[in-house]
Order: C-alpha cells, then structure tokens, then sequence
C-alpha cells in the first residue's frame, strides 16, 4: 500500500464519554475532532467530529492512562494509526492526491481554514478517501464537522468501528490497556 505524505491517529479514549479523536498532522500539529460513534469505512454514514484541542505530533504515540484530576483524564488507545496524504477536488466527485510537500501542507492548511478537508488515509484499519467538512444546522453555538467516507474501493457497508477493539500499536484492548496501566 502506498505511503501518505503526514502523520494520522485515531485514539479511542475512554474519559467522561467513550469517543475516537481522529487526529491529522497539519503544519506540524494535530488538529483533532472527537467522535462519539468512531469513524466508518460505510460512505452511507456521516460521522458527527467535533473539534477539540491542537495537539503536538508526539502525542500520536500515547496509549495508556491520563490520570485523575487531569484534562481528559481515562484509557486512551491507539486505536487506528498511518498517514494520509491531502487531495485537490479536481471536477465535481473527482480527486487527485497532492505530490508534493509544500504544495500538500498548503491544501491541508487551506480545507482545515475552509471547513472542507479531503484526503486519502493509509491507515491499519481506515484506508481511502475521507472528507472532514464543517457543518451548521446541530442547534449549537460549538462548531461541528463530519467525517465522511468517499466512495472507493475500501467502502464496507455496516462497518462501526467498535467491532476492533484492539490497538494498532500493541494488540491490546481498552480494557486491557485500563487493567495493565
């Protein structure tokens, strides 16, 4: 499989609510969006991604637990991990992966200021073509997006990503990861 040009995590983290921060590196940072119901690799579902804070690249690599009385405290798992190159919507429905660095940190910049992120991710568990656009219309005055699954060649109807509970990184489960610290 092809290898993307930045840094992607997913981090399924059991603090107040059980949630999936799906992380991109963007101008050497992690922009990142919590969401509640994990992403899918089914282009009939939209997932709900709010943003949370920017995180640093090296915060990638944490599996373990975030101890009380700390922001976010509970288990955090690696629980999808790889890299992803941004794309350029090149007619309507049509993509084309950015090449080049400099040209493919721009376009990130660019859709993550626009609210309409596209990119292909080479991930253990995600693969394809993925979207992140900002969205209004949720009643709230806290900016939401969602993560969209394009339609290619790694669709699979029904899939949720609760059903692999086990991390890319160690093989360990959330629960595990809680029980051995």
């Amino acid at each position: 499989m092809p290898r993307g040009i930045f840094a992607y995590v997913v981090q399924k983290h059991r603090a107040t609510s059980l949630h999936y921060d799906f992380r991109l590196e963007i101008g050497g940072a992690m922009p990142s969006w919590a969401i509640p119901k994990g992403p899918t690799l089914d282009p009939a579902v939209k997932r709900l991604a709010m943003p949370t804070e920017v995180h640093d690249l090296e915060y990638r690599k944490f599996e373990g637990i975030i101890g009380e009385g700390n922001y976010g405290a509970g288990t955090v798992m690696i629980w999808d991990q790889g890299t992803y190159t941004p794309e350029v919507e090149v007619r309507q429905g049509a993509r084309e992966l950015v090449r080049g660095m400099d040209e493919a940190d721009a376009v990130a910049r660019a859709g993550l200021r626009d609210g309409n992120l596209k990119f292909t991710i080479y991930g253990k568990k995600l693969h394809g073509s993925f979207a992140l656009v900002r969205t209004s219309g949720f009643g709230g005055t806290r900016e939401a997006w969602l993560l969209i699954k394009h339609r290619d060649d790694y669709c699979v109807a029904g899939y949720s990503a609760n059903d692999y509970d086990i991390s890319a990184a160690t093989n360990r489960t959330l629960a595990a990861i809680t029980k051995e610290g």
